[in-house]
């Protein structure tokens, strides 16, 4: 297995130093660009407020509820699948483009939806813009980022996400309150919970704005050999245009275009099981930040504490409580990726997730009932609530931003967006899997379930410590 580099952790320090009056261009450009972050956020999250409703609505048993819900997830690997590949073809910018098209379509299908199928395919339309947009974005946001504030800038994505997260839930609360529950109709007509879907259109209006003026990603440019417009981006947002040689280096030889073919390295020996290990670290790293089970809290939260005995009022405030915990646990990790870097980051965040994962496990073990029956002691419930609230703090503070920054800083400049595309597909995967599970398994015993995500986090915990390396203030020529 690879490491994310061969050399010992890399001082902040040591990067040149980009001129306070450029960081502030550079950082309206990133954040411009993790307005896709927010669709991505606010897309997987809007469906929290809408499951029992379209449940009810269309008469669906909880195994295809779960299909129905978690096909946008597939939708979301195909579509980080092809981004990478294809954004080396017609650049960053224009996936950036094409992406706010569909998020506005797919909202606006959805919520027009007449059957669990129409639903179903424009779930799984809406995750393709997903998917594509949670490639381009740390892909992007590294390209153009000085390297001693690249992990703030990268973490932008991940504040984005969990904006767009208790975005969604406050619409869903909002609109629910209106309508006097998610089934029923708002005051201006339409049940509630098509209201919610529609709403998505409206940021992704915004983020189409915007990515109608940010520059183009100057790697991507020197790649398809064009130098001149590269050194102009550099000059203009980092202050360093001398760096053009570097990047022009660092791409030698390279094609305009990577395949995924390009992921297997050049020889036999540079890879394991069919990849290069790097490639391998990368997607692992994807899949173990699904497989500790963050998603079941945004994804069935209402559902979730419905069963231990919240109304749907009380289980949607909760909701938004435990999104705003979510922000604030980004803003710690923006504060501090640049500082103490991001294998300790990965490290303290996976320790604090195994123990109130394991916590969760216990209290859910001295349930009774099952099901939308099921009840938790005074005072266990409390706990419970805690745990859970302190698992999103551990993860938000940790492996929520620091993947998305390693994503998109510890590949080469030449495999760089393609090798993104594969470990966000991953991640994806991983996250239907999770999406898919959750259902039955918390038929069967919650106390089970959240055991199996503890597991993984104890075995995150020590894949971070045996093939993790910082990356912290290098230049991503160095990679």
């Amino acid at each position: 297995m690879g490491s994310v580099d061969q050399g010992g952790p890399a001082s902040g320090d040591d990067a040149a130093k980009t001129p306070p009056e450029k960081r502030g261009g550079a950082l309206s450009i990133a954040a411009a660009a993790a307005v896709g972050g927010f669709l991505f956020g606010y897309d997987t999250a809007v469906v929290n407020g809408t499951v029992d409703a379209v449940q009810a609505r269309f008469h669906l048993s909880s195994l295809v509820l779960g299909a129905a819900v978690s096909t946008a997830l597939l939708g979301s690997a195909v579509g980080a699948w092809f981004a990478g590949p294809l954004s080396d073809r017609i650049g960053r910018v224009r996936i950036m483009l094409i992406t706010a098209i569909v998020f506005a379509v797919s909202a606006v299908g959805s919520a027009l939806a007449v059957g669990p199928i129409s639903l179903t395919v424009w779930r799984a339309v809406a995750g393709m813009a997903v998917g594509a947009a949670s490639v381009i974005v740390p892909a992007y946001i590294a390209e153009i980022a000085p390297a001693e504030k690249r992990g703030r800038f990268g973490s932008l994505q991940q504040l984005a996400i969990v904006t767009g997260i208790f975005a969604a839930l406050l619409a869903d609360y909002a609109l629910a309150a209106s309508a006097g529950g998610a089934s029923k109709d708002v005051p201006w007509g339409g049940e509630a919970w098509r209201w919610m879907f529609a709403s998505a259109a409206v940021p992704a209006a915004v983020y189409l704005a915007l990515a109608l003026r940010i520059p183009e990603s100057p790697r991507y440019l020197v790649r398809r050999r064009r130098g001149e417009q590269a050194r102009e981006v550099l000059e203009r947002y980092v202050g360093d245009g001398v760096r053009l040689r570097e990047i022009e280096r660092s791409l030698a030889g390279t094609k305009e275009t990577i395949d995924l073919s390009d992921l297997r390295g050049a020889t036999a020996r540079d890879r394991r099981f069919g990849l290069l290990p790097i490639v391998w670290t990368g997607i692992i790293l994807a899949a173990l930040q699904q497989f500790v089970g963050i998603n079941v809290i945004f994804y069935y939260s209402t559902t979730l504490w419905r069963a231990v005995g919240f109304t749907e009022n009380e289980a949607l405030v909760t909701s938004v409580i435990t999104s705003v915990i979510n922000i604030a646990g980004t803003f710690l990790a923006i504060a501090l990726i640049d500082r103490v870097g991001r294998k300790p980051l990965l490290t303290v965040g996976a320790a604090g997730m195994v123990v109130t994962l394991g916590t969760l496990a216990w209290c859910f073990s001295r349930a009774s009932g099952t099901g939308e029956s099921l009840t938790l002691p005074p005072g266990v419930d409390v706990v419970a609530l805690l745990a859970a609230n302190l698992y999103v703090v551990f993860f938000a503070a940790s492996w929520g931003p620091t993947l998305w920054v390693l994503l998109g800083e510890m590949f080469n400049n030449r495999i760089r967006v393609t090798a993104v595309a594969v470990a966000g597909s991953a991640q994806w995967i991983a996250n239907w899997l999770v999406t898919i599970t959750f259902p039955s398994l918390a038929y069967v015993s919650l106390p089970l379930t959240y055991g199996i995500y503890t597991a993984f986090a104890a075995f995150a915990l020590v894949f971070v410590r045996r093939f993790v390396r910082e990356t912290r203030g290098r230049e991503l020529e160095t990679m």
